[in-house]
């Protein structure tokens, strides 16, 4: 039986630039296989020898810089002027959670009122994990959790994305190269029907993270719940991420931030800021400022290194976009800035120059729906408590942003309210699209459940158990 094929076509060019075998059940079976009994041997290494292996991978994995951020910039279209900084931001996520290992995993004794009882709760492997990542950030969102469940004791089975399959192969590498036994770590080519019918139900693997869609999200989900048992499913979806601009926001110098929060990836991002709430008092100021900002992107061919926009991912992705804005100002919205001040950006190409929507409201798919490109909707408002019920006004909750004076006591306890009001995962005080390690990645409604990176994000790779000894009478 000839294996199917599954073929990587160019976001840019559109033309075919790498193939991969799939994985026919058989092998499937035969790798889920292999990492029960490759999990069965590493979760007795002791932690730091895991530990010294993650930080030779340190090594490996920078090694490699110029040859990922090349991969990147080919199979999903991102400049290579800005690819080397994913492979930066991989490391500097994999540092802390490094750092932090040895904390997380360690056992936590409990306090007793008692001279003959001895508690404690102890932190084990789950077995076989199940990691399914998205093409936008191939290394960002892979090391979220494929480096905690290495350094917890599992054996990891990790699916990429059909887009970039370099990265995760890449990844393989350099850990096998860092003295990673065999089998603890594989990179698996799947069909989506061997996906949610073969891989995500069987009962041998324990837990599934997936990042992408809304859509794929609760296919997964659902697979998870085929199989004998019960396992845990971690979902890291959608959003339409919210910003708000007071009053007392500097709005050229926060029109710049924003403008890079909205457009970085071409936007192809779940954190991208893709609605923003500007107060009447500054809008005008902003809006022109962000204009102008947005306006002086080069878009084109990502292997130059003097463009600073490349394309969206697909053709049918581009269609989507379009669409969106079309329906939008079909129903009233302006374009302050429309893809006609970009060459190249151009019906049936992926090459989507960034656009600005005015006069937007809710009940436009732009402010409630992920866009995923290069497009941000800003609509006025005059209050505090207007901007805040807008920001919680969408099904989405993954990160939110507020734009104040740092220094003005009242500007501060009005964004300690938003804390504790907004609906999402992380709020930003001036600043937006960033990732911290040590700080949950995690989000609200239909952006998913389950946490990656802190000492949370450990938790969900780990089985708790509890030991009580009791020592005398």
């Amino acid at each position: 039986m000839t294996a199917q094929i599954q073929t990587t076509i160019s976001p840019y060019t559109q033309q075919p630039i790498l193939t991969r075998p799939l994985l026919s059940d058989q092998e499937l079976d035969n790798a889920i296989g292999e990492a029960v009994k490759a999990g069965k041997g590493w979760k007795k290494v002791p932690v730091e020898e895991r530990i010294a292996i993650a930080e030779k991978w340190l090594v490996e994995f920078e090694k490699m810089t110029d040859l990922m951020a090349e991969d990147i910039t080919l199979q999903m279209g991102r400049p290579i002027s800005s690819a080397k900084g994913e492979i930066a931001g991989t490391l500097y996520r994999a540092r802390h959670l490094i750092k932090i290992a040895r904390d997380c995993l360690k056992p936590v004794p409990q306090d007793v009122d008692s001279a003959h009882m001895k508690m404690m709760i102890v932190k084990q492997p789950l077995g076989v994990v199940g990691i399914i990542t998205p093409w936008n950030f191939p290394h960002l969102t892979t090391v979220n959790s494929v480096l905690p469940a290495i350094l917890s004791g599992n054996a990891v089975l990790l699916k990429p994305a059909p887009q970039t399959p370099s990265p995760a192969e890449r990844i393989l590498t350099t850990w096998l190269a860092a003295g990673l036994p065999n089998n603890v770590l594989q990179v698996l080519h799947l069909s989506q029907d061997s996906v949610l019918q073969k891989f995500v139900p069987d009962p041998r693997v324990d837990f599934v993270a997936f990042t992408g869609s809304v859509k794929g999200g609760r296919a997964v989900q659902e697979a998870a719940a085929l199989g004998k048992g019960f396992k845990g499913v971690a979902l890291e979806l959608g959003g339409k991420d919210p910003a708000y601009v007071r009053e007392d926001a500097d709005p050229e110098w926060t029109a710049e931030q924003l403008v890079d929060g909205a457009m970085f990836n071409s936007g192809q991002s779940c954190c991208s800021v893709e609605r923003i709430y500007v107060h009447s008092a500054v809008y005008d100021a902003f809006v022109k400022k962000f204009v102008e900002v947005a306006r002086a992107y080069k878009l084109g061919d990502p292997t130059d290194p003097s463009t600073s926009l490349g394309p969206v991912v697909s053709l049918a992705s581009a269609e989507r976009i379009r669409k969106q804005v079309k329906d939008a100002v079909a129903s009233g919205a302006v374009l302050a800035l429309g893809e006609d001040a970009f060459e190249g950006a151009k019906e049936g190409t992926t090459l989507v120059g960034p656009q600005v929507l005015v006069n937007v409201d809710h009940s436009m798919e732009i402010m409630m729906e992920e866009t995923f490109g290069p497009v941000v909707g800003i609509m006025k408002v005059e209050s505090d408590d207007e901007a805040l019920a807008l920001m919680n006004d969408s099904p989405y909750g993954l990160t939110s942003s507020v734009w104040t004076s740092p220094t003005d006591p009242d500007s501060l306890a009005v964004f300690n309210h938003f804390v504790e009001e907004l609906e999402c995962g992380l709020v930003y005080l001036n600043r937006a699209d960033a990732v911290e390690p040590a700080l949950p990645w995690t989000g609200q409604k239909d952006t998913g459940r389950g946490i990656s990176l802190s000492t949370l994000g450990f938790d969900q790779l780990t089985r708790a158990k509890g030991v009580c000894m009791k020592l005398g009478q």
